[in-house]
């Protein structure tokens, strides 16, 4: 039996670490995939805590794993593990039995599983953590108490700092079809015998306080009482295979014309200011933009400010930071994608991706 013990222990400890470690790289991936769950649970009145929640879950599971490898407190950390891998199936399971959530970014977007093997897999977790919780007694420290003790300390400052570091710039390794090196054209490509999604872009106004949806032919641009909300590009026929890796880099003017050609086609570099939200964009980067954007006046280089927010409120952010380049607007979701910080600025040089900042690096 203390054999099995210690291979569980092993496997759950790692396990725990790994997986911590991964989305501990991305907490904002985490938290996005955390708002898809509220969403669908009809719990969206947590979706402003999801930051929250995937930092400190990120950071447990690090903890945890170190204290189940070397045998810290496991009255408590077995009893911890327990009630979360509880959690996880739960999710594993509702993510696969209702269809509605196709992955659970358990290992965030560097490993992706499938609802099927996610679930089988915390499933193993929970019988090996079952037996980690019914012979707790029988496991003792590595080292001692106070040294583990130290160790599981450390193991939190650490988790806890990587999380703020990449929350400060970007992720240590991008795991996104978006990432530097990327042709966003090629990615763009189905995979041979592959049918691609089909969209259909829906803007969402507002009148007399309901929201409406419409379609760019049936929009009200002539009638001034209804106020922009949102812009969406809806699946309207979801096509085979596993479709390309960038299914939504789709650039609108505010009048509804399709620019993603024109952009991806440009001969001169191409720097994407993505801003996923103007009233909530970062501080800070104002002169190193107007520094770029000096070129940009000069006919050096393109750039074009990305955002999902409407007209009015770009407008107003213009003249707020002194921007004198065009907007155009793409769906929240592939602005989240993209870049992980509100404004995160990338660089493209006949379309492909040769540099990606968070708005406190921008050189």
């Amino acid at each position: 039996m203390k054999l099995i013990l210690n291979v569980f222990r092993i496997i759950v400890g790692v396990l725990f670490i790994f997986s911590g470690l991964i989305k501990a790289n991305d907490p904002l991936g985490l938290s996005y995939k955390m708002d898809e769950f509220f969403e669908v649970l009809h719990m969206t009145w947590l979706s402003p805590y999801s930051l929250v929640f995937s930092i400190v879950m990120n950071a447990f599971e690090i903890i945890a794993g170190v204290a189940v490898l070397l045998g810290y407190s496991m009255r408590i950390f077995s009893v911890l593990l327990l009630l979360l891998i509880s959690f996880f199936t739960f999710l594993t399971g509702f993510a696969l039995f209702s269809g509605k959530i196709k992955e659970c970014g358990c290992f965030g977007d560097c490993i992706k599983l499938t609802a099927v093997e996610t679930f089988y897999k915390d499933i193993a977790l929970l019988i090996m953590i079952l037996v980690i919780f019914f012979f707790r007694k029988r496991i003792q420290p590595l080292f001692k108490k106070r040294s583990t003790a130290i160790a599981v300390i450390i193991s939190g400052i650490l988790a806890f700092g990587m999380q703020w570091y990449v929350l400060q710039h970007l992720p240590f390794i991008d795991c996104l079809p978006y990432k530097t090196g990327n042709n966003i054209p090629e990615k763009m490509k189905l995979p041979p015998g592959a049918q691609p999604d089909v969209y259909e872009t829906m803007l969402v106004y507002e009148k007399d306080g309901k929201q409406q949806e419409f379609t760019m032919d049936t929009y009200p641009w002539s009638d001034s009482t209804w106020v922009f909300v949102d812009r969406k590009d809806k699946l309207i026929k979801k096509g085979t295979g596993d479709g390309p890796a960038i299914k939504d880099f789709i650039l609108t003017d505010f009048d509804g014309a399709n620019v993603t050609a024109s952009v991806l086609s440009e001969t001169n570099p191409v720097y994407l200011l993505l801003v996923l939200n103007t009233e909530k964009a970062g501080s800070g980067w104002d002169q190193k933009i107007q520094a770029l954007q000096k070129d940009f006046l000069e006919g050096k280089t393109v750039i074009y400010g990305v955002t999902a927010s409407g007209k009015e409120a770009v407008d107003a952010f213009k003249q707020a930071h002194g921007l004198q380049f065009p907007f155009v607007q793409m769906d929240g979701t592939a602005i989240k994608t993209a870049g992980r910080s509100n404004p995160c600025l990338i660089r493209l040089e006949n379309g492909t991706i040769t540099g990606k900042w968070h708005y406190n690096d921008i050189p």
